[in-house]
Order: structure tokens, then sequence, then C-alpha cells
């Protein structure tokens, strides 16, 4: 009889079934498609054990915990060093969460708590964190409020980084990956996403996760492909299986088929080649059918980002966001520092304007160096920020002042002032200006003759409805879309329990954005949309009907705008326009605006 081992019945049993294909769906949070081998990334909670800890070891005990606390925090300054060099609204997303996360690792509840816990009760470090962390957890579900209630998953965040750190337990290295792998974890941060390297990795796809979360607009401003929400993800999903991520539908692929794999591939080449031919868009101007002609700028993060600016074909700098000046550093930079960068910019732009926006900053958006005008606040969105900083704190923004001043000697400059709620704010922040033209001058420092053109974000609704008053103080307005959205909808559109109901075709919206621009038409004073809705295709007809005839988005969306305004006619898009005004309801103006671009 032959045995198991008997070469000839191994080499006579039939071959291993192939894999069956599995098609699962969720939110495609990010367009385009991924194919490659599915890597299943371990980001479950880590088993916290509890002893007790005799006297004499609780100091030690003690030392440990802050030790770990303080690696944390260099662990979340490497990720914002990472971070700052993403593009548009994901550099800016993350540097929110990674400052709250550094907040919380700094003399906070939190950490007071564990200390506090590990002398009290005399337990290990591990278990003091995570007692401390439920404390928190139960102390946020009562509350009414839900933007504070939905914050106890950052604290949990910190926390498993702080017990993994104690326990020595690592995350995997998204650097070790296989190249051009599809990463796969029931959730994903935005400080994960950050570590992504998009020449190495794919895509991802997640079990949790939704379209208007931090890592979701990471993964746009990355882009990579990435599909969020899918509930059956990590069933029968193995590393080194052959995946398929489709970030347009939101479908995913496990082992697809040969026909499933050969029509993705065609898909995948298609998208490239419309790339391709939106590139040769780069000098073409962005003018309408019926001759109009818009001017299609580029939001900049950071300097560097001026190469893709011009590769896209930006007529300028539409927002500059000064930001990355304060950004991980325990100083802040003086008038020297900002105008030597501000000077490259704009000699940078090759004679295009460029529109720098004052210091917005405050809330979650802490700088250390700042750190002492701030106190603890219940909803840092409503906060001391932006320009509310900026006049409470002078100095602060005369240097600002004084380095924009020496910058637009050098090329076209304008200045942009966030979160303007007043006209006493504007008129403050105008005679600042000519007070420190004077003292520069005064000093035999060379400016522009006339002074740069001040302007305002139109992002608070108090804002928008006094816009008809602020035009006559101003030289120009810019709406940002995203706060204005958020502000006028009072909902958090990071937070997963409510990001749903954020629609920048909320009729309210829509209305405040319609007034805004009839009162700078009025005023004839230059309008601009600089919110992430300037970016998407699907909206050019809407704004441009209304009147709008300059967009600022990241670099990477300006050749899609373009060839969609130079398919548009401009009076049919405002026909559009004025039959979307008279609706009441934001599905009906989404249908309406899905049929006039289906057909235009």
């Amino acid at each position: 009889m032959k045995t198991n081992d008997d070469p000839a019945l191994v080499n006579a049993s039939p071959q291993a079934a192939p894999p069956v294909e599995r098609q699962l769906r969720g939110l495609g949070v990010a367009t385009g498609i991924a194919i490659g081998p599915a890597y299943v990334i371990d980001t479950g909670a880590v088993a916290v054990p509890e002893y007790c800890l005799p006297a004499d070891l609780i100091q030690g005990e003690r030392d440990r915990f802050a030790a770990a606390a303080e690696k944390a925090r260099r662990q979340i300054a490497k990720l914002k060093s990472r971070a700052a060099t993403l593009p548009e609204s994901a550099a800016e997303e993350v540097s929110f969460l990674l400052d709250a996360h550094l907040a919380m690792l700094s003399g906070s509840r939190l950490t007071r708590g564990v200390d506090a816990r590990i002398e009290r009760d005399r337990i290990n470090a591990e278990a003091a964190v995570q007692a401390e962390i439920a404390a928190i957890a139960r102390t946020f579900a009562g509350m009414d409020d839900a933007y504070l209630a939905a914050r106890i998953g950052d604290i949990r965040e910190v926390g498993t980084r702080l017990i993994r750190i104690l326990q020595q337990h690592h995350y995997q290295a998204f650097s070790m990956l296989p190249e051009g792998c599809i990463v796969v974890a029931e959730e994903l941060s935005p400080a994960d996403t950050a570590l992504m390297d998009p020449g190495r990795v794919a895509g991802f796809a997640t079990v949790l996760g939704g379209a208007e979360g931090h890592t979701a607009i990471m993964a746009r401003s990355l882009g990579l492909p990435a599909v969020l929400g899918i509930s059956a993800l990590l069933a029968g999903v193995r590393t080194g299986d052959l995946m398929i991520v489709d970030g347009i539908t939101g479908r995913v692929v496990v082992n697809p088929g040969a026909e499933t794999l050969l029509a993705y591939q065609r898909c995948r080449e298609e998208i490239a080649r419309d790339r391709e031919q939106l590139k040769e868009l780069r000098q073409l101007p962005a003018v309408s059918k019926d001759r109009v002609m818009a001017t299609l700028s580029a939001n900049l993060e950071l300097p560097r980002d001026i190469t893709h600016a011009l590769a896209a074909g930006a007529a300028g700098i539409g927002l500059l966001r000064t930001e990355f000046l304060f950004m991980n550093r325990d100083d802040l930079p003086d008038e020297e520092e900002q105008y030597r960068v501000l000077r490259q910019i704009v000699e940078g732009m090759e004679g295009r304007p460029v529109t720098a926006r004052t210091l917005d900053l405050g809330g979650e958006k802490l700088v250390s160096a700042l750190g002492r005008h701030f106190g603890d606040c219940a909803n840092p969105a409503l906060g001391l920020r932006a320009i509310r900083l900026g006049l409470k704190e002078p100095s602060l923004l005369e240097t600002q002042l004084r380095a924009m001043l020496r910058a637009a000697v050098h090329g076209p400059m304008r200045i942009l002032l966030p979160m303007i709620t007043t006209r006493g704010e504007v008129c403050r922040v105008r005679e600042m200006l000519h007070q420190v033209a004077q003292r520069l001058q005064a000093d035999g420092v060379t400016l522009p003759d006339p002074l740069p053109p001040l302007g305002i974000m139109i992002e608070v609704p108090g804002a928008a409805l006094s816009a008809d008053q602020l035009a006559g103080l101003c030289d120009f307005f810019a709406i940002g879309t995203n706060d204005l959205t958020q502000y006028t909808l009072a909902i958090d559109r990071g937070d997963e329990a409510v990001a749903a109901l954020y629609d920048p075709l909320h009729p309210a919206v829509l209305r405040l954005i319609q007034f805004t621009v009839q009162s700078a038409l009025r005023a004839q004073i230059p309008v601009s949309v600089c919110g992430e809705i300037a970016g998407d295709p699907r909206y050019a007809a809407l704004l441009l009907g209304l009147g709008v005839r300059e967009l600022s988005m990241a670099p990477a969306r300006i050749p899609g705008v373009k060839r969609r305004i130079r398919d548009l006619d401009v009076a049919a898009a405002t026909g559009c326009a004025e039959k979307i005004m008279m609706q009441a309801d934001g599905a009906a103006i989404a249908a309406i605006l899905d049929n006039f671009n289906a057909r235009a």
C-alpha cells in the first residue's frame, strides 16, 4: 500500500483550486485605481497588564512614564515634519490633529492623571494610562456637546501610542512594506497615513473611516486611491492576496479573476492617459466657450510647492498659508527670516501675483512658542485664533506685516486677513499696516508704491452677511468655503458621526457665497474662492454662474478645473446657477448641477 509519503501519490493529487474573487463595497474617498498585493497591518489594541508596585518603585515608574511621554512627543514631532511636506489641505488638517496630540502629552489632564494614578494606586504605567483614558471617556460621553464627545477618539489614540511605547511594542514601519502593495487595516489614523510613501504604497483600504475625515483628506492629497468603511474587509484577506482598490466607485476586489483584472488594468491606463492629456492644458488659458476668462491660482503650503504650481500652469498663488514659518519649532521667526522666505516665494513665481495670508494659528493649531497665549478652550474653532490672535498680540502681526511689505518690493503681492468678523478688525489692521509702512520708510527701507492690496477671508457667516459693508474697506475678498460651510451648518467635518451632513451645496451656504460675490461685484473689487470646492470640476459651472472669476486650489487640481471651464458656456452656467438659487433643498441642487454637468 502506498503511504502519504509516496511520491507517486503526492504527484497524483489534484492541484489546489484557485482563490475565489470577492468584491466588497465601501466609501471611495480618493480617486484612482490601485492594483497590488495586500499587506495586512495589525492596528489592533495591545493587551495591557496591571500589577501593583512596592513603594520604593513608584518614583521609577513615574520616571518611566515621563520618558514614554517624551518619546511620544518626539515621534509626533517627526510626523509633523513629514506632514509639513504634504500638499494643500492635508498639511493643515494633519497639523491640527498632531498639535492637539502634542498638547495632550504636555501637562494635560491625561498625563497629570496617569502620573497621579501611578503614585496613588501604586499601579504600573500601562494600567494607569488605560484607567485614565476610561475615566476621561466616561466624562466626555456624558457631555451634551457632540464636538467634545467626539474628541475622545484623539485621546484614545494618544493613549495607545503611550502604551505601545511603554510595552516596547512598535507599529509596523510603512517604510519596510513591499513596493506597490495595498495596505489593509481595521483603521488608519492620519498619523499612520502621514508615514506612507506614495512611491511605495499603491493604495489602502480600511474597515473604519469616512469620506470627510482627516485620513480621507490625507489620501486625496497624497494621490493614494483609498476605500474606507468596508465592514467585511478583514474576513479572508491575507497578506499577499492580489487586490484592487477602486477609489472612484468605492469597490475593493480581493483575488480578482482574469477578466476583472484586465478590465481594471485598462481603466487604470485610461486614467493615466487622461492625466497626460491634462498636462497639455498647462499653457492654455482658462477661457470658456463663450470667451469668459477665469483665473486659476494655486494654494501653497511650502516654498518647495512653487515648482508644482508652475508646472500645473497656475496664474499665481491665490492663498499662501504662512503657518509653515511657525510650525515645528520652539521659537518665533523674526522679521528677517520671514522676509527672506517670502521674497523667495515672490521671486519664484516670476511676476505672478502672490496672496499671502497672515498667521492663522490658534485653537487646535498650537505652536509651542505661542502656547502661553492659549488657555483651555471648550471649542477651539471658536476661540482665540487667526486675526484675533494677531490683534491681541500686535507685535506678532506687525512683524509679519513688515516682512510682507518688504517682500512686496520683489513682485506683486496681496495681504489676506483670516477669520474676519467685523469692520473694526479690518480698520485696525489697515491702520497698523500704514503705521508699519511709515516706520519702515523712516528707517530708509524701500517699499512698494502703492502698498499691497489688503483683503479678507470670508469664512464666517457674520462676515458673509456683512459683505456689502466690508467691501468698502477691502481691496479684495477670498471666500474660504471649507470653514464657511462648517460654521454655517454647525458641523465638524472631521467628526465621522456628522460628516455626512457637511454639504457645500446647502442652500444657506450658497446664499452666503452669492451675497458675498454680488457685494464684491457692486464694490468693483476682486473675489475668489479658495476652499475645496474651487478645485473640484463639479462645482466650476456653479461658481462661474454665480459670478466668480478667480479660483485657487491645490496645484494638482488646476488642469482638471481648467478643462471643465474650457468646455463650459458661462451664459448657460449662469442660467443653471439662477435655477439652483431658487431651490430650498440640497439634494435638488445637487441633481440640477449634476444634470447640467452631464449635458454641458
